[in-house]
């Protein structure tokens, strides 16, 4: 196949979008597709390759108050010039909003299906970031987008069903997939853990981007649990408020790689504090690292948690809660420990390859629906449209 994938994020930046395109590249490597990759420039060097995918940038501008966000907006005609040029049998629009609606309408006055993947809830991000009065407006654009595509890849029941109550239409469920060997609890480190807590107190960690989204300040509220030491992993705007806010936690920066699997799996609690997650891959690491999570019941992590056998569901904003559930994980080293096998035999089959492989199929399904064509006739209408194109 011939693909385009239009993200509204990716390298350097690391966050759940780039995460999976970066999967699904290294996937359709292994199959021998042709694959361009379109994406917003950046202020540093974005590859111009990755995964054998020749990558595309488009100018953009920084997002206020987070510039490692880059906005690609402009005209629709040179995304239209690069989808004709490259003649994809199918778009696949990665989080698509600004660049992606551009994408959207190219890839609709070109007849050429789409596919697009919902990932990020910008409605209720933009309140985060102090942008009111613009929530309706910005769920006219999801639904303009979406209306456009040929088929809509949601990651959780959530998302599906608020997706749904917002006109949406042409939905199916699409999980993403986890490194279990990477994120193994073979990877918890003594030594690690001693330099963090030389006292021995339970660590109870954060990860992810330190914005406003995420709710990190909540985390405050653990500060009367006896025996434990508070991690935070990442890094982002509001990482110089939480380090006063959260004075007795221990800042790693952002890690990558081993440095976050050892990290991760080093945790005795993980905690999710954001309540705008649709699918929420860190929970996922967690659980594949053998760490019970306590998160915020709402959006993605309802489908990942299973309450009161790998962690618990707080309701939305009661502290109190998340604070009592952290207590009882960290006060019972037996639960802890049942918990953390439950959570690691939780993420069994959920590898990238069988994740990826789904999404093959939703390309075929989506170039079906497309040609109004029958699952025989998707051979004859590669080859058929190919020959048309060449000859």
């Amino acid at each position: 196949m011939r693909i385009v994938i239009v993200a509204e994020s990716f390298l350097p930046q690391t966050n759940g979008v780039v995460h999976s395109v970066l999967r699904v590249l290294d996937h359709l490597a292994s199959r021998g597709d042709e694959v361009l990759v379109v994406v917003p420039d950046a202020a540093t060097q974005v590859p111009h390759e990755v995964a054998g995918a020749r990558v595309v940038t488009l100018p953009a501008w920084a997002f206020p108050g987070y510039p490692d966000v880059r906005v690609a907006t402009g005209r629709v005609s040179p995304v239209t010039a690069i989808l004709r040029d490259f003649d994809p049998d199918v778009v696949h629009l990665a989080s698509p909003f600004a660049l992606g609606w551009r994408a959207a309408l190219a890839a609709n006055a070109l007849d050429i299906p789409v596919v697009a993947v919902y990932q990020t809830d910008v409605p209720t991000y933009a309140g985060r970031y102090g942008i009111r009065g613009v929530e309706n407006l910005l769920w006219k654009r999801v639904r303009d987008v979406h209306g456009r595509a040929d088929l809509n890849l949601v990651p959780s029941t959530a998302t599906l069903d608020t997706l749904q109550a917002q006109g949406v239409e042409r939905l199916v469920l699409w999980r993403r997939g986890v490194d279990t060997e990477r994120f193994s609890p073979a990877r918890r480190d003594d030594a690690w853990r001693r330099a963090v807590a030389p006292d021995g107190e339970r660590l109870v960690g954060y990860v992810g981007r330190l914005a406003p989204e995420k709710q990190v300040q909540d985390l405050a509220a653990l500060a009367g649990v006896p025996g434990t030491r508070l991690v935070v992993v990442g890094d982002g705007p509001e990482r110089g408020r939480l380090e006063r806010l959260l004075p007795g936690a221990h800042f790693t920066g952002m890690l990558h790689g081993t440095e976050l699997a050892t990290a991760m799996a080093s945790l005795d609690v993980l905690v999710s504090t954001s309540e705008t997650e649709t699918f929420c891959q860190v929970v996922q690491e967690g659980l594949a690292s053998g760490v019970p999570v306590v998160a915020a019941g709402v959006g993605g992590p309802v489908d990942l948690v299973d309450h009161s056998r790998t962690g618990w569901l707080y309701p939305a904003g009661d502290l109190a809660a998340m604070a009592g559930f952290v207590r009882d994980l960290t006060g019972d080293e037996s639960k802890r420990a049942a918990f953390g096998r439950a959570a690691r035999r939780a993420v069994d089959g959920r590898g990238w390859q069988a994740v990826c492989s789904q999404l093959v199929g939703h390309y075929a399904t989506a170039i079906e629906r497309h040609a109004g064509v029958g699952p025989q006739d998707i051979g004859l209408l590669h080859w058929t449209t190919r020959r048309m194109v060449k000859g």
